[in-house]
Protein backbone atom coordinates (compact mmCIF):
# COMPACT_ATOMS: atom_id res chain seq x y z
CA UNK A 1 0.00 0.00 0.00
CA UNK A 2 1.07 3.78 -0.88
CA UNK A 3 1.36 5.47 1.91
CA UNK A 4 2.76 9.41 3.89
CA UNK A 5 6.11 8.40 5.52
CA UNK A 6 7.43 11.27 6.03
CA UNK A 7 5.95 15.11 6.18
CA UNK A 8 8.67 18.09 5.69
CA UNK A 9 7.61 21.82 7.01
CA UNK A 10 9.74 24.73 7.67
CA UNK A 11 8.46 28.11 8.87
CA UNK A 12 11.56 29.78 7.76
CA UNK A 13 12.26 28.66 3.82
CA UNK A 14 16.34 27.08 3.64
CA UNK A 15 16.44 25.69 7.81
CA UNK A 16 15.98 22.78 9.44
CA UNK A 17 13.19 20.81 8.45
CA UNK A 18 10.39 20.06 10.77
CA UNK A 19 8.48 16.60 10.65
CA UNK A 20 5.27 16.71 12.17
CA UNK A 21 2.89 13.92 12.09
CA UNK A 22 -0.30 15.27 10.70
CA UNK A 23 -0.88 18.93 8.56
CA UNK A 24 -3.29 20.30 7.17
CA UNK A 25 -3.35 20.49 3.38
CA UNK A 26 -5.06 23.97 1.85
CA UNK A 27 -5.24 25.97 -1.30
CA UNK A 28 -2.32 27.42 -0.43
CA UNK A 29 -0.79 24.59 0.54
CA UNK A 30 0.37 23.50 4.36
CA UNK A 31 -0.35 26.52 6.34
CA UNK A 32 2.65 28.88 7.50
CA UNK A 33 5.43 26.51 5.63
CA UNK A 34 7.95 28.64 4.23
CA UNK A 35 5.97 31.87 5.11
CA UNK A 36 9.10 33.55 6.28
CA UNK A 37 12.37 33.58 4.27
CA UNK A 38 15.89 35.31 3.56
CA UNK A 39 16.77 38.18 1.34
CA UNK A 40 20.11 39.79 1.21
CA UNK A 41 21.18 42.93 0.83
CA UNK A 42 20.00 44.19 -2.44
CA UNK A 43 16.71 42.31 -2.09
CA UNK A 44 17.19 39.47 -3.40
CA UNK A 45 16.22 35.67 -2.10
CA UNK A 46 19.02 34.10 0.24
CA UNK A 47 18.62 30.37 0.97
CA UNK A 48 20.07 27.30 1.67
CA UNK A 49 21.16 26.69 -1.68
CA UNK A 50 23.49 29.92 -1.54
CA UNK A 51 24.77 29.08 2.24
CA UNK A 52 24.24 25.28 2.69
CA UNK A 53 24.76 25.58 6.35
CA UNK A 54 21.56 27.44 7.03
CA UNK A 55 19.84 23.84 6.95
CA UNK A 56 21.95 23.52 10.88
CA UNK A 57 19.78 26.73 12.50
CA UNK A 58 16.05 25.63 13.54
CA UNK A 59 13.43 28.02 13.48
CA UNK A 60 10.50 27.56 15.56
CA UNK A 61 7.05 29.62 15.09
CA UNK A 62 4.29 29.76 18.15
CA UNK A 63 1.55 29.73 16.30
CA UNK A 64 -0.74 31.31 19.41
CA UNK A 65 1.60 34.36 20.23
CA UNK A 66 2.97 34.71 16.67
CA UNK A 67 6.81 34.58 17.74
CA UNK A 68 9.41 33.51 15.76
CA UNK A 69 12.39 32.09 17.52
CA UNK A 70 15.73 30.87 15.61
CA UNK A 71 18.48 28.40 17.15
CA UNK A 72 21.75 28.50 15.98
CA UNK A 73 24.17 25.24 16.01
CA UNK A 74 26.05 26.58 19.29
CA UNK A 75 22.75 26.87 21.18
CA UNK A 76 21.92 30.57 21.09
CA UNK A 77 18.81 31.60 20.24
CA UNK A 78 16.99 34.83 19.05
CA UNK A 79 13.29 35.39 19.33
CA UNK A 80 10.93 37.96 18.45
CA UNK A 81 7.24 38.64 17.02
CA UNK A 82 6.97 37.24 13.88
CA UNK A 83 4.72 40.42 12.42
CA UNK A 84 6.10 41.65 9.52
CA UNK A 85 5.82 45.38 10.40
CA UNK A 86 9.15 46.80 8.44
CA UNK A 87 10.16 47.70 5.04
CA UNK A 88 7.89 46.46 2.17
CA UNK A 89 9.21 44.38 -0.59
CA UNK A 90 8.86 42.22 -3.74
CA UNK A 91 11.03 39.50 -4.22
CA UNK A 92 11.80 37.39 -7.14
CA UNK A 93 11.23 33.95 -6.97
CA UNK A 94 12.43 32.05 -10.06
CA UNK A 95 10.38 34.46 -11.67
CA UNK A 96 7.54 35.51 -10.01
CA UNK A 97 7.26 38.09 -7.75
CA UNK A 98 6.06 37.72 -4.16
CA UNK A 99 5.48 40.42 -2.20
CA UNK A 100 7.19 40.47 1.82
CA UNK A 101 7.94 42.54 4.69
CA UNK A 102 10.93 43.17 6.74
CA UNK A 103 10.25 41.01 10.15
CA UNK A 104 11.90 43.56 12.46
CA UNK A 105 14.12 42.93 15.93
CA UNK A 106 16.78 40.78 16.55
CA UNK A 107 17.01 38.02 13.38
CA UNK A 108 19.09 40.53 10.80
CA UNK A 109 22.06 41.27 13.09
CA UNK A 110 21.97 37.39 13.86
CA UNK A 111 21.33 35.65 11.13
CA UNK A 112 24.45 38.28 9.14
CA UNK A 113 26.51 37.12 11.88
CA UNK A 114 26.46 33.54 10.82
CA UNK A 115 26.60 33.69 7.48
CA UNK A 116 29.32 36.59 7.32
CA UNK A 117 27.03 38.87 4.81
CA UNK A 118 23.65 41.20 5.32
CA UNK A 119 20.76 39.24 6.00
CA UNK A 120 17.36 39.99 6.47
CA UNK A 121 14.02 37.94 7.73
CA UNK A 122 11.30 38.66 5.34
CA UNK A 123 7.93 37.19 5.68
CA UNK A 124 5.57 37.38 2.63
CA UNK A 125 1.92 38.93 2.57
CA UNK A 126 0.22 35.90 1.41
CA UNK A 127 0.22 32.11 3.05
CA UNK A 128 1.83 30.07 0.43
CA UNK A 129 3.93 32.60 -1.83
CA UNK A 130 7.23 30.95 -0.20
CA UNK A 131 6.93 28.13 -2.66
CA UNK A 132 8.91 27.75 -5.23
CA UNK A 133 6.93 26.83 -7.99
CA UNK A 134 3.41 25.48 -6.75
CA UNK A 135 2.07 24.81 -3.65
CA UNK A 136 2.67 21.30 -2.76
CA UNK A 137 5.33 18.87 -3.48
CA UNK A 138 5.94 15.26 -3.09
CA UNK A 139 8.24 12.19 -4.14
CA UNK A 140 8.50 8.55 -3.97
CA UNK A 141 11.48 7.10 -1.63
CA UNK A 142 11.76 4.24 -4.02
CA UNK A 143 13.15 6.54 -5.99
CA UNK A 144 15.67 8.01 -3.92
CA UNK A 145 17.09 4.18 -3.30
CA UNK A 146 17.23 4.13 -7.25
CA UNK A 147 19.22 7.10 -7.85
CA UNK A 148 21.05 6.14 -5.08
CA UNK A 149 21.83 2.14 -6.60
CA UNK A 150 22.48 4.01 -9.71
CA UNK A 151 25.24 5.29 -8.11
CA UNK A 152 26.42 2.54 -6.51
CA UNK A 153 26.13 4.82 -3.04
CA UNK A 154 26.92 2.33 0.12
CA UNK A 155 24.10 3.02 2.29
CA UNK A 156 20.94 4.90 2.35
CA UNK A 157 20.65 8.68 0.82
CA UNK A 158 19.08 11.00 3.13
CA UNK A 159 15.63 11.89 1.57
CA UNK A 160 15.77 15.18 3.25
CA UNK A 161 18.52 16.79 1.07
CA UNK A 162 15.09 17.24 -1.57
CA UNK A 163 13.05 19.18 0.80
CA UNK A 164 9.79 17.91 -0.34
CA UNK A 165 6.77 18.72 1.12
CA UNK A 166 5.51 14.92 1.22
CA UNK A 167 7.48 11.78 0.83
CA UNK A 168 5.85 8.72 -0.01
CA UNK A 169 6.73 5.33 0.48
CA UNK A 170 4.74 1.97 -1.33
CA UNK A 171 5.67 3.17 -4.96
CA UNK A 172 7.26 1.86 -7.54
CA UNK A 173 10.90 4.14 -8.29
CA UNK A 174 9.41 6.93 -10.19
CA UNK A 175 6.20 5.74 -10.39
CA UNK A 176 4.62 9.30 -9.08
CA UNK A 177 5.99 10.90 -12.87
CA UNK A 178 3.50 9.02 -14.06
CA UNK A 179 0.89 11.07 -12.14
CA UNK A 180 1.43 14.02 -13.92
CA UNK A 181 -1.80 15.61 -14.58
CA UNK A 182 -3.99 13.51 -12.45
CA UNK A 183 -5.62 13.43 -9.26
CA UNK A 184 -4.38 11.65 -5.91
CA UNK A 185 -5.61 11.15 -2.77
CA UNK A 186 -3.17 12.21 0.35
CA UNK A 187 -5.47 11.16 3.44
CA UNK A 188 -8.34 13.18 3.27
CA UNK A 189 -7.44 15.92 0.99
CA UNK A 190 -6.83 15.40 -3.46
CA UNK A 191 -4.40 17.00 -5.34
CA UNK A 192 -3.52 17.00 -8.74
CA UNK A 193 0.36 16.71 -10.26
CA UNK A 194 1.18 19.55 -12.06
CA UNK A 195 4.81 18.54 -13.50
CA UNK A 196 8.50 17.73 -12.34
CA UNK A 197 10.68 19.48 -10.17
CA UNK A 198 14.17 20.87 -11.49
CA UNK A 199 16.76 20.14 -9.28
CA UNK A 200 19.36 22.59 -7.50
CA UNK A 201 22.64 21.73 -5.84
CA UNK A 202 21.16 22.05 -2.36
CA UNK A 203 20.48 18.54 -3.16
CA UNK A 204 24.47 17.70 -3.31
CA UNK A 205 23.96 18.86 0.45
CA UNK A 206 23.75 17.05 3.67
CA UNK A 207 20.46 18.27 4.74
CA UNK A 208 21.64 17.92 8.48
CA UNK A 209 25.45 19.72 7.97
CA UNK A 210 24.40 21.46 4.34
CA UNK A 211 27.73 20.00 3.22
CA UNK A 212 28.14 18.39 0.12
CA UNK A 213 28.12 14.59 0.28
CA UNK A 214 26.85 13.31 -3.01
CA UNK A 215 26.89 14.28 -6.73
CA UNK A 216 23.30 14.39 -6.84
CA UNK A 217 22.75 16.43 -9.87
CA UNK A 218 25.50 14.55 -11.58
CA UNK A 219 23.85 11.34 -10.80
CA UNK A 220 20.47 12.50 -12.15
CA UNK A 221 21.77 13.91 -15.08
CA UNK A 222 23.04 10.64 -15.53
CA UNK A 223 20.23 8.54 -14.98
CA UNK A 224 17.35 10.01 -15.74
CA UNK A 225 15.75 12.15 -19.06
CA UNK A 226 15.60 15.82 -18.71
CA UNK A 227 12.81 18.01 -18.12
CA UNK A 228 11.64 18.47 -21.98
CA UNK A 229 11.49 22.32 -22.83
CA UNK A 230 14.15 23.91 -19.96
CA UNK A 231 16.28 21.05 -20.34
CA UNK A 232 16.27 20.56 -16.03
CA UNK A 233 16.92 17.90 -13.95
CA UNK A 234 13.70 15.99 -12.87
CA UNK A 235 13.24 14.28 -9.21
CA UNK A 236 10.02 14.66 -7.40
CA UNK A 237 6.48 16.04 -8.48
CA UNK A 238 4.81 19.84 -7.81
CA UNK A 239 0.96 19.60 -7.07
CA UNK A 240 -1.72 21.94 -6.22
CA UNK A 241 -4.51 21.11 -3.40
CA UNK A 242 -7.78 20.55 -5.08
CA UNK A 243 -9.81 19.11 -1.78
CA UNK A 244 -8.43 20.65 1.23
CA UNK A 245 -7.93 18.17 3.94
CA UNK A 246 -5.64 16.42 6.60
CA UNK A 247 -2.54 14.31 5.86
CA UNK A 248 -0.79 12.46 8.55
CA UNK A 249 1.94 9.90 8.49
CA UNK A 250 0.77 6.52 7.96
CA UNK A 251 -2.31 7.95 5.29
CA UNK A 252 -2.78 5.85 2.19
CA UNK A 253 -1.56 7.62 -0.96
CA UNK A 254 -4.15 6.55 -4.33
CA UNK A 255 -3.80 7.60 -7.39
CA UNK A 256 -7.18 8.32 -8.26
CA UNK A 257 -9.01 7.39 -11.83
CA UNK A 258 -9.96 10.77 -14.72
Amino acid sequence: MRSVARINTTPVKGTSLHHPDRVELTPNGIPENRRFFLVDEDGSLFSAPDLGPLVRIRADLAAVEGRVTLTFPDGATVEGAGEAVGEGLVVDFYGRPVEAAIVEGPFSEALSAYAERPLRLVRSVRQGDGSDVHHVSLMSLASVAALAAGAGHDGDLDARRFRMDLEIDGCEPYEEDMWDGRRVRLGSAVVRLHGQIPRCVLTTKDPVTGLKDFDTLREIARQRPRIPGDGGLPFGMYAEVEEPGPVAVGDEVEPLAD
